[in-house]
C-alpha cells in the first residue's frame, strides 16, 4: 500500500496532465498550480494494462532548465502536424493557458520570465516516488515500466562511470526493458557489459553482427500482464553509425528494417500476445511512417526527437505516445486489453518539479 507521506510526497513532486481530447477544468487547475491531493489522484485506472514510458533521459539525474523548441520543422506529409507544433499555437492545440505551469514545461513562451517562477523541473528522484505510487495502487501485475533509450549517456558521471552511475539509479527504478541510442558510443564491448548488469533485457531488433547478420540483442520479451500476455519490442536508433562514428561500433549494422519489425510482430502474436508494443528509438516522424505500414502493433512509445505531447497520436489503430526528454515527463497509459485486441485507453503526461 501506498503511505500517505508517499501521496504527499508525489503530490509535491508531480503535476498531471490528464488527456481526454482537451485539458478542460482539470487541466486549467492544473496549470494555474491549484490543484489539491484529491484532483491530483483524480485519474482513474482503466482496463488491465499499464504502461509507463521514460525516454531520452541522457543521463540527468536532478531537475533541470529545458526550454522546448521554438522550432519544430516538420517536412513533407509530416508539415503541420503534431508535434511539429510550437509555442502558441501548440498551446492553442491543448488549450493551455499562456504563462501558466503546463506552458512553461510543454513550450517556449516566455520561458526565461517563467523558469524565474516555476524553477527546474525533472529529477530521477521525482520519477521514482511517481513509479512507486503507480505501481503501489496499480499493482505490479499490470504494469511495465519501459525505457526508450538515451539514458546512459550524456553527463559528466555517466562519461567518468561509463554509464554505471545511471545503471545503479535505474535498477532502483527496475524498469522491464529498454532500447538504446546514445549508449552505443560506449562502443560494443561496454554496451554488451552494461546490457549484462541491467537486470532487464536491452531489446533492439534491428542491431545484428555484420559477419553471419545474428540478432547483437534480443528483438522481443513476452510479459504476463493483466491475464494476457504482452509483447515489447524493442528498436534501437536505427541511424547510429551515421549520427554516431562509426568506429564505436565497427561490428554492427543497423537500419529501420520495416520487414524485421513485422516478422517480430507477427511471431509474438503467434505466441499468443493480446497486446504489442514497439519501444522505439527511431524518431516520431519515422514511427508515424511506420504505424501507416506495419499492421499488429498496439502502441509505439516513440523517442529520439524529445517530444512531449499531451495525449496520445493515432495512427489507424496504432497509438503514439511521445514522452519528452531529460527526465521532465513520465507517461502513463493505461489499456483495456482483450484476447482480440484493446477496447479502450486513458493517458496521462506527469510533468515533475522539485519539492
Amino acid at each position: 500500500m501506498t503511505t500517505r507521506r508517499e501521496l504527499l510526497q508525489v503530490g509535491a513532486a508531480a503535476a498531471a496532465i490528464v488527456t481526454a481530447g482537451k485539458l478542460g477544468g482539470f487541466g486549467r487547475a492544473l496549470a494555474q498550480q491549484r490543484l489539491t491531493e484529491a484532483e491530483l489522484f483524480k485519474f482513474s485506472p482503466l482496463g488491465n494494462v499499464t504502461l509507463l514510458h521514460i525516454a531520452d533521459l541522457h543521463a540527468q539525474l536532478r531537475p533541470v532548465y529545458l526550454r522546448e523548441p521554438s522550432v519544430n520543422t516538420g517536412f513533407g506529409e509530416a508539415k503541420g502536424l503534431l508535434p511539429h507544433l510550437t509555442g502558441t499555437d501548440f498551446l492553442h492545440r491543448y488549450e493551455i493557458p499562456p504563462k501558466s505551469a503546463a506552458a512553461y514545461a510543454l513550450s517556449s513562451e516566455d520561458f526565461a520570465a517563467l523558469a524565474k517562477s516555476y524553477g527546474r523541473i525533472g529529477g530521477v528522484d521525482r520519477l521514482a516516488t511517481a513509479v512507486k505510487a503507480v505501481r503501489a495502487k496499480r499493482g505490479q501485475d499490470r504494469v511495465l515500466l519501459l525505457d526508450g533509450g538515451d539514458s546512459l549517456q550524456g553527463s559528466l558521471g555517466s562519461y567518468r562511470t561509463q554509464g554505471q552511475d545511471i545503471v545503479d539509479c535505474f535498477k532502483l527504478l527496475k524498469p522491464d526493458a529498454m532500447t538504446g541510442h546514445w549508449e552505443f558510443t560506449y562502443g560494443e564491448a561496454r554496451v554488451k557489459a552494461l546490457a549484462a548488469g541491467l537486470g532487464y533485457p536491452f531489446l533492439a531488433l534491428n542491431v545484428r553482427d555484420t559477419q553471419g547478420q545474428e540478432p547483437v540483442f534480443p528483438p522481443y520479451k513476452l510479459f504476463e500482464k493483466g491475464g494476457l500476455k504482452v509483447a515489447v519490442l524493442g528498436q534501437a536508433f536505427p541511424f547510429t553509425p551515421v549520427a554516431n562514428p562509426r568506429w564505436m561500433i565497427p561490428n554492427w549494422t543497423f537500419g529501420i528494417r520495416e520487414e524485421d519489425i513485422r516478422a517480430n510482430v507477427d511471431k509474438a502474436r503467434r505466441e499468443g500476445a493480446a497486446l504489442v508494443v514497439l519501444l522505439s528509438h527511431n524518431g516520431f516522424d519515422v514511427d508515424r511512417q511506420l504505424a501507416g505500414r506495419v499492421s499488429g502493433i498496439d502502441v509505439i512509445l516513440t523517442s529520439h526527437t524529445h517530444d512531449a505531447l499531451p495525449q496520445p497520436v493515432r495512427v489507424g489503430k496504432t497509438l503514439l505516445v511521445a514522452s519528452g526528454s531529460y527526465g521532465k515527463f513520465l507517461s502513463r497509459l493505461d489499456l483495456d486489453v482483450h484476447a482480440d485486441g484493446v477496447k479502450n485507453f486513458r493517458y496521462k503526461l506527469i510533468r515533475f518539479s522539485p519539492m
